[in-house]
């Protein structure tokens, strides 16, 4: 019966495995969403087949499927390189069979598939704010002795703390060692996953954490705040001294290993995540880039102003506007690309800066989002790189992700149809570019 359920699971995964294709950079937890499709006006069966990385394809999921006990023997090698032993590496592999659930949920990730708005406002919730508050008061003795020690802004550890895993009540409930031996040996990343699920076989061989307490989500991060293995293995602290590095029940441990994770990473002490500010009316959104940097004073000089006319601080940064001409925007300083490290999505980032500034009792956006707009599915977002290839605009790789060769393209676009250049991919650009054949 188990093989039956198995052949199954593999056949259902086959039919959606021609559905999905590759749009998130390394995985870290939150909850899924399914975004809506609606058919691209492209011929024949040319979307469909970009939507689909090689690995991706039925063939090649069940032909790693297949070969799975064989993929992890053939590991066995790298563990014991690790100091992993034979027993202990038998031991935890021996009864494994690939969780195919997971590979349907690879490319789902909801900062990459919501509108900005709709993300930050389900994990900006009041809710969510209000019991930040309490357990950072709950906590306050660890959240002073974590900025003592490594200059972190405790209330951004707290709003990591939050969206990761609800402040510890949704830590997820996959077995680790499963989950990252499935994505080592079966999909389009199995590079990056061999290295993870060798560092969790570690993290069980050396007893850090007992495989029965080893859960996580489906890409193998895990504890309070949602470490992946290789990043357990670096930036991990025993902050409660008592011999063990446990993200998963030791508060003070998860806490301070994110602060460390950022300090290491280069966090500036008594700077924030950015500003929220106001941008004049003929600003040159090719600027608004994060390879662009200027100070603030600079900016300023160029008509950018902080919102409620405050003062800007002596810092640098770039300016990030992720709804375009129509939306907030912010100067994002070194410290938002430390947030990108933990998880290098702008929605993910900006929410957990905006979350740590509503924790500390600051107000929401003033900057309204244009929530009338209608988002592009992943579908007409491959649509779009696809007809500026053709006028010659784009020449990266058609995967729907609306990466810095993909604004780059729509700027460009834009410029030439007299369309303020703001990047801003909505269904009504690609109408108008529908209408360019």
């Amino acid at each position: 019966m188990k093989r039956v359920a198995f052949v199954a699971r593999l056949a259902a995964l086959s039919v959606v495995a021609a559905t999905l294709s590759a749009c998130a950079s390394d995985p870290t937890t939150t909850q899924s969403a399914v975004e809506p499709v609606r058919a691209p006006n492209l011929p024949g069966k040319q979307a469909n087949q970009q939507a689909k990385h090689p690995a991706m394809q039925p063939q090649a999921i069940s032909a790693d499927a297949a070969n799975f006990k064989q993929c992890i023997a053939q590991l066995s090698g790298q563990a014991q390189q690790r100091g992993i032993a034979p027993a202990i590496y038998n031991r935890e592999t021996s009864a494994l069979d690939p969780d195919m659930k997971i590979l349907e949920l690879m490319d789902r990730q909801p900062e990459f598939t919501k509108a900005v708005w709709d993300y930050i406002d389900q994990l900006v919730a009041e809710r969510r704010i209000n019991q930040g508050r309490e357990m950072f008061a709950a906590h306050r003795a660890t959240f002073q002795r974590i900025e003592q020690t490594y200059g972190v802004d405790p209330y951004v550890v707290v709003a990591i703390w939050g969206i990761e895993s609800n402040f510890g009540a949704n830590r997820g409930d996959r077995d680790v060692i499963r989950s990252t031996a499935t994505l080592a040996c079966i999909g389009r990343r199995q590079e990056y996953f061999r290295a993870e699920f060798l560092a969790a076989m570690e993290i069980v061989a050396r007893g850090d954490i007992q495989r029965e307490r080893f859960k996580g989500s489906w890409a193998g991060a895990f504890g309070q705040t949602q470490f992946m293995p290789t990043t357990f293995k670096r930036l991990a602290v025993d902050f409660n001294g008592d011999g063990k590095r446990d993200l998963v029940d030791t508060i003070p441990d998860a806490l301070a290993s994110t602060a460390n994770n950022l300090a290491r990473n280069g966090w500036q002490k008594g700077i924030s995540w950015g500003y929220e500010v106001k941008l004049p009316r003929n600003f040159n959104y090719g600027l608004a880039d994060r390879n662009v940097k200027k100070s603030a004073q600079e900016w300023a000089s160029l008509g950018v102003r902080r919102i409620r006319d405050q003062a800007f601080p002596q810092t640098q940064g770039y300016i990030l506007a992720p709804a375009g001409a129509r939306g907030p925007a912010f100067l994002m300083t070194r410290n938002f690309e430390m947030i990108l490290r933990y998880n290098p999505a702008d929605a993910y980032a900006l929410a957990i800066g905006h979350l740590a500034d509503r924790i500390r009792g600051g107000a929401p956006f003033e900057g309204d989002w244009p929530r009338g707009e209608q988002v592009l599915s992943r579908a007409e977002r491959m649509e779009l790189q696809e007809r500026l290839s053709a006028l010659g605009l784009y020449s990266g790789v058609m995967d729907g992700r609306l990466d810095e060769k993909t604004r780059a393209a729509l700027a460009a676009y834009q410029r030439k149809n007299g369309i303020t250049a703001d990047s801003f991919a909505t269904v009504a650009v690609l109408e108008r570019l529908r209408q360019n054949r």
